[in-house]
């Protein structure tokens, strides 16, 4: 098994330091989302007093050259302080700090898409749209082999894996637990987590999130779990299909619901957005993964507890379809649907705006309205 170099070092000689008192100063570690889409970078600042809110962290700049987000010839970036975390790594009274990024004529960066998500959620703040997100991934070693697979082969076939118990069923149970524990004391709104269908393949879930929480408390995990891998010297990776074959992809499916919805008679209007969203289902592929639908093409088949890329369908307990509705709500005839095509690596911003502009501001065709 393929562990990093760092993941050798010895905590206990880090611990001595950590340990140490810090004075009335903060460590605040300023989070954002690089050039890919998809991958998070970070650096910290020492502050003279502890935060109380984001109003109080200042502004900061990085190097865009080396992040995928601009030329060397003109590359500061800023770094713009939009929601705060206690810090699990470093605890109390330290702090992480999710950023939006401004290029140097201060609009947003490419994969900034955060700023257009929060202008949708404030049209609509009024219908108090929540959101779950189920957040797959898979342990990899540093060779990128799935963690606790032989080295030359597989493990047995699926099937007895999921939710599974056991030192031959469940690989890398550690970092699941290390993780849930550190989103809690963070401040995460994590609500769950299982093992998945495929070996060395974990889900955890995160909400119910009203409007742009979802988006900050999503990627506030995601960074938050690839900070406690590398302690373990492994890599959580969001690939929606890591293992060709007969294995499971990785999806982040995305439980929606309006106050609507949730009240007595809400079925209707589910199906009512249901309705929409089959009329524009190209535009939500391209939405759901960083590669505007080519990474999804890998994982949506028609196989695997997935529906087909090209065709959109719902059903009643359907893991087969693009849109489930739990069988519970079709018995109470309210409560919420799920949209089972977003991609593990999809931005929950872009993912999030898509579905309130299509169910709740009634967009038709395959390019978002500009407001």
């Amino acid at each position: 098994m393929a562990t990093s170099s760092s993941a050798t070092l010895s905590k206990t000689v880090k611990q001595q330091y950590m340990d140490l008192p810090q004075g009335d100063k903060c460590q605040a570690m300023y989070l954002w989302i690089d050039g890919t889409g998809e991958g998070l970078r970070c650096k910290t600042r020492t502050l003279d007093f502890e935060p109380k809110s984001i109003d109080d962290l200042p502004e900061w700049n990085f190097d865009g050259s080396s992040t995928y987000q601009s030329e060397g010839s003109n590359s500061d970036m800023y770094l713009i302080p939009a929601a705060m975390f206690r810090d699990p790594f470093r605890k109390d009274p330290n702090k992480l700090v999710l950023c939006e990024v401004l290029k140097y004529n201060r609009k947003p960066a490419e994969t900034n898409l955060r700023l257009t998500c929060n202008k949708v959620m404030e049209m609509v703040e009024d219908q108090i749209p929540w959101f779950g997100m189920e957040q797959e991934y898979t342990i990899l070693g540093t060779d990128g082999h799935p963690f606790g697979w032989p080295s030359n082969g597989f493990p047995g076939p699926q099937g007895p894996y999921y939710c599974g118990v056991g030192a031959d069923k469940a690989y890398g149970r550690d970092i699941v637990e290390a993780h849930y524990r550190a989103c809690l004391y963070a401040g995460v709104e994590i609500c769950g987590t299982n093992a998945e269908v495929m070996p060395a393949q974990w889900e955890f879930q995160v909400g119910p999130c009203e409007g742009i929480n979802m988006g900050d408390h999503l990627w506030a995990a995601r960074f938050i779990l690839h900070r406690v891998c590398e302690d373990f010297g492994v890599v959580a990776s969001f690939d929606p299909k890591p293992i060709p074959g007969n294995w499971n992809g990785a999806g982040c499916h995305t439980n929606f619901s309006t106050k609507e919805m949730r009240e007595d008679g809400g079925l209707k209007a589910i199906e009512d957005s249901i309705e929409k969203l089959g009329k524009r289902h190209s535009y939500h592929i391209r939405a759901y993964d960083p590669k505007g639908g080519l990474d999804n093409a890998r994982r949506l088949t028609g196989h695997h507890e997935t529906s087909n890329i090209n065709e959109f369908s719902a059903g009643v307990a359907n893991r087969g379809a693009s849109i489930r509705i739990p069988r519970q709500v079709g018995q109470e005839k309210k409560g919420y649907f799920e949209d089972r095509r977003p991609s593990a690596n999809c931005d929950p911003y872009g993912v999030t705006e898509a579905m309130i502009r299509t169910c709740l501001l009634s967009e038709e065709g395959d390019e978002p309205v500009d407001y």
